[in-house]
């Protein structure tokens, strides 16, 4: 019998999927579950008369496997990736290669690659995005880890992964250790923030009495121009669908949104990091707030807004909100991008910022037009400190500001909550602001703390205190930045 190019464990949707990606690409995949019975019937079911092979001890399956070993992992993150690595280590060979292609935290990744490395063995720590149809036909593909293993699983990823229209994969080399996860969780992070736009956006609409029928006509009509992307897409057709009663199933889902923890970990990471992803962490918050559904219920027997009915121009309105969502896209992944940043020059990661826009150019659920554009800003300039100052960008922004300032202006009069949108445009006042606050801010610190402060007529770096109360004495406390 002949050997696996590459051996899979967790055969749940996305494992299974990508099994059946990778063979229909030419690769012949062994494959492991841990509950045996499960490898038979993908075996004898999906897999039959294909060249997967089925193995039915972790043994067997690196026996089935070409040299290097590699064997990719698809099982949820945390303590059984920890649980299948101990398992193989003992049947593994040095150089041979453990994929893991969950949603795992970064910080893990790095430990894993360390960990693996200092054995012997080589680590790769890929997120990957498209959910099971993006499995099943071409996912989006950020591996980090070893570098020494790239070489050996290259021509699979890219194989397997989506292409763009040009042809061009939406995979390469992201860098070392959990830079490939911090990617994929930075992605995660921006598609909250893309979800939570969009959903603040139909309610808006629906508050100024559109139907449902109507808002789908908006979104296919958003589709067709500079919106274009997978979850404008998906939202259209939600808001057209309708069960066997004829009933619009978007009505009948109780309005409490889950999580999985990757947008969590993107505001943490942004907060560790000195980060402003305001947009990314009020997009969290949202789906809080939106899980405390009885408390709600319960409040709004209660609390009444004092609010204005909207009487003004509805397609005026809708196309405002179509440049304020944009707008604000464009904040959410600035911030993304200036996280990213922080953490390359923090963990010494080399990433291509422009070869990162085209990872999600196709596959992941925040494919869209959009990102050929950040693509295009970051090979005009690689060094680029913040997407909001490329041309292309600062002009979307010019032409922008009045409808998005009307968006919000509405929403607080007619009392429609929108935290992304109007935090975006708060981020973009303070971005765009050449003095804050924070003068004040440093005063009131010096005050209670004896933090200090800079002067605006000394060097930067030099550091006054000032005994405010004339009884505080001149001892002052650390200086230090979060």
């Amino acid at each position: 019998m002949a050997l696996a190019d590459i051996g899979l464990i967790g055969l749940a949707v996305m494992g299974e999927n990508l099994i059946l990606n990778m063979e229909s690409k030419g690769f012949t995949v062994a494959c492991f579950n841990r509950t045996v019975s499960k490898v038979d019937d993908f075996i004898n079911g999906r897999a039959k008369g294909k060249n997967i092979i089925g193995a039915h001890s972790v043994e067997e399956l690196v026996a089935s496997l070409k040299r290097p070993h590699k064997i990719m992992l698809m099982v949820k993150a945390g303590q059984a990736v920890d649980d299948f690595i101990e398992k193989l280590i003992p049947c593994l060979e040095p150089g041979d290669i453990i994929i893991d292609g969950g949603n795992s935290h970064f910080p893990d990744t790095t430990r894993r690659t360390q960990y693996l490395e200092s054995k012997g063995l080589l680590y790769i720590g890929t997120g990957v995005s498209g959910g099971e149809e993006g499995a099943l036909t071409g996912p989006s593909m950020m591996p980090g880890g070893s570098p020494a293993a790239w070489p050996h699983v290259k021509d699979i990823f890219q194989k397997i992964c989506a292409h763009t229209d040009a042809g061009e994969p939406c995979c390469d080399w992201v860098g070392e250790n959990g830079a490939g996860h911090f990617v994929k969780m930075v992605h995660n992070g921006i598609e909250y923030g893309d979800m939570q736009l969009i959903c603040e956006t139909y309610d808006m609409m629906k508050a100024i009495g559109l139907s449902n029928a109507e808002m789908h006509k908006v979104f296919s009509d958003w589709y067709e121009g500079e919106l274009n992307s997978y979850l404008i897409e998906i939202t259209r057709d939600i808001l057209a669908y309708k069960n066997e009663e004829g009933q619009a199933v978007v009505d009948l889902i109780l309005d409490t949104a889950g999580q999985k923890g990757t947008g969590k970990w993107t505001a943490i990471a942004a907060l560790d990091a000195g980060m402003p992803l305001t947009l990314i962490g009020e997009a969290v918050f949202a789906r809080c707030l939106s899980a405390i559904k009885e408390e709600r219920v319960a409040a709004s027997k209660v609390l009444k807004g004092v609010v204005s009915k909207f009487d003004g121009d509805k397609a005026k309105l809708i196309d405002d909100l179509r440049q304020a969502l944009y707008a604000a896209k464009i904040v959410s992944y600035a911030q993304g991008y200036q996280l990213m940043m922080a953490a390359a020059k923090e963990y010494g990661w080399k990433l291509n910022y422009g070869g990162i826009a085209l990872m999600w150019r196709g596959g992941c659920i925040i494919r869209s037009r959009f990102l050929g554009k950040i693509k295009e800003a970051f090979d005009k300039d690689p060094e680029l400190k913040n997407l909001l100052l490329d041309p292309f960008f600062k002009d979307v922004m010019d032409r922008s500001q009045a409808a998005w300032r009307n968006v919000a202006i509405t929403a607080i009069k007619i009392g429609v909550p929108m935290p992304c949108i109007t935090s975006a445009l708060s981020y973009f006042d303070g971005y765009r602001a050449e003095r804050l606050p924070a003068n004040l801010l440093q005063a009131q610190r010096d005050y209670f703390g004896a933090h200090t402060y800079e002067r605006v007529d000394k060097p930067r770096g030099e550091f006054f205190h000032t005994n405010w109360t004339g009884h505080g004495g001149s001892t002052t406390a650390n200086t230090y930045m979060a």
